[in-house]
């Protein structure tokens, strides 16, 4: 028998995310027919009572998508067992041990970090860590470079590395993966992918929500942290990264992890000039009225909740090319998307004024809220005009999974993908300990900078694009935010 273990089987993380995402699974026939599914937590309830929770988790996210039906349910419910346990605790492990048996067995801690390396250390010695198991991890694993390897290290004696499945979601993203094909499967991008074409390049994660209650963790970690160190640097690594030689999970990752170790160290003395730190206040916003990031928190902080950042790849292929990264709370819009903005044309003969202003050719990869990639290319103005006229269209280069147009496929979560490689053993969409210790070591000299240069977060209102400095970031380069109009 082959088993999913979600530790932390009744949080917020399974019920919202990995519980639906199974069901999806299961509905499209991709999941093994002896696959169990075994919720643990502490709480003690019985495995009936578990089972109506997540079937209402299911229904829910499914039902608006059209695609619940009793006999995936069915399928889904028989798969379904439940264990109150303490996960920390060889012993109250036992039972789980005896339920798997010598299958092969994959753990998901969807549980707090701080609890990774008590866990690890009970699930070894209960028998769970055993050559036919897999561990996955949820992110943050760690603050910081130190903490990070203290709770490794304990993975580390449990699990072999090709064992450990370190997740980031927005690797399992539709389009993400989409960027890769796009560019090593067409020779039309990979020649112009370099410094020779391409101006620079802007990755933007936008919320509009506040940190709200989840103040007591974001007060630990910030923006830099808690977004920039993984989902951030991960896409900068994918746009950045040399082709690998094949598609071989180690292969892959190597690339990316050379992209992290040429990331131009930020000091102190560049702190104020390449960064920004960030907190949004209270005021107007969405036709309300909502506080500020010290009001939430009852107490003054200098917690950043905005953070925009210059960073530069000193190798060949990008030596004078900026990556902007820009992520903050109470922003105007919720928006992920990468921005590769090619270089103007070195000569137009097409003047100006009545024939149109020539426009660099964008491309724009669209994360959230849809997933979409776009390219602005100039074309001839339809009509009989004398003299050629110029305008940008948009090209949508993603149409290929988009379905038609009277019937848009349903998108998908983006752990479904990410759930069903560890169930394989496919670790190319996973992060690997020597990539978190490099994205962990850059973060780490930006906090320094940080501090040895005294920089603080600065203040902005709900509902701008960050403070008036993230602009300016680029402006003295000539250069201006995508979304900077909004």
């Amino acid at each position: 028998m082959a088993a999913l273990v979600l530790f932390g089987g009744g949080g917020d993380l399974a019920m919202r995310m990995l519980l639906p995402s199974l069901y999806f699974l299961d509905h499209e026939g991709r999941l093994d027919d002896d696959l169990k599914i075994i919720g643990a937590a502490r709480s003690d309830e019985t495995r009936d009572e578990y089972v109506e929770k997540v079937r209402a988790a299911c229904e829910s996210k499914a039902t608006p998508d059209g695609v619940w039906d009793d006999a995936t349910w069915a399928r889904m419910e028989a798969r379904l067992d439940y264990l109150a346990i303490d996960a920390t605790d060889p012993a109250s492990l036992k039972p789980l041990k005896d339920k798997v048996g010598d299958g092969e067995v994959t753990s998901f801690l969807a549980v707090s970090p701080s609890l990774y390396s008590r866990i690890v250390k009970a699930m070894k010695a209960a028998g769970l860590a055993e050559a036919n198991c897999r561990v996955v991890l949820e992110k943050p694993v760690g603050r910081d470079l130190e903490s990070f390897l203290a709770i490794d290290d304990a993975v580390a004696d449990a699990f072999d590395e090709d064992q450990v499945f370190r997740i980031d979601h927005y690797l399992g993203k539709e389009t993400v993966q989409n960027l890769i094909a796009l560019r090593f499967g067409n020779t039309v991008f990979e020649p112009l992918w370099n410094n020779l074409s391409i101006d620079h390049v802007q990755i933007t994660v936008g919320e509009t929500v506040g940190v709200g209650d989840r103040w007591p963790y974001y007060d630990e970690y910030g923006a830099l942290r808690d977004m920039l160190q993984n989902h951030m640097l991960q896409l900068l690594c994918l746009v950045a990264m040399e082709p690998p030689s094949d598609l071989d999970p180690e292969s892959v990752r190597n690339e990316k992890v050379k992209v992290l170790r040429s990331l131009r160290r930020i000091t102190h003395e560049e702190a104020g000039r390449d960064t920004v730190r960030g907190q949004y206040v209270g005021g107007p916003f969405e036709g309300g009225e909502v506080k500020g990031y010290d009001e939430e928190r009852g107490l003054d902080s200098d917690t950043e909740t905005f953070v925009a950042i210059r960073a530069d790849i000193d190798n060949w292929r990008w030596a004078g090319v900026p990556f902007f990264m820009r992520t903050g709370k109470r922003l105007p819009e919720k928006r992920t998307e990468i921005v590769i903005q090619f270089k103007p044309l070195p000569h137009s003969i097409f003047g100006s004024g009545d024939r149109g202003e020539i426009e660099a050719n964008r491309m724009v990869i669209e994360l959230q809220p849809e997933e979409d990639i776009s390219l602005s290319v100039m074309n001839k103005k339809a009509g009989l005009d004398a003299r050629m006229q110029l305008q940008p269209i948009k090209m949508s280069l993603t149409w290929g999974f988009r379905g038609k147009a009277d019937t848009p496929p349903r998108r998908r979560i983006a752990y479904e993908r990410l759930l069903l490689d560890a169930l394989h053993g496919d670790s190319t969409l996973f992060v690997r300990r020597d990539e978190a210790e490099q994205a962990w070591k850059w973060v780490d000299e930006v906090s320094e900078a940080w501090t040895d240069g005294h920089v603080k977060p600065i203040e902005y209102a709900p509902g701008t694009w960050g403070p008036p400095e993230a602009d300016y970031l680029l402006e003295r380069t000539g250069r201006a935010w995508n979304t900077s109009e909004a």
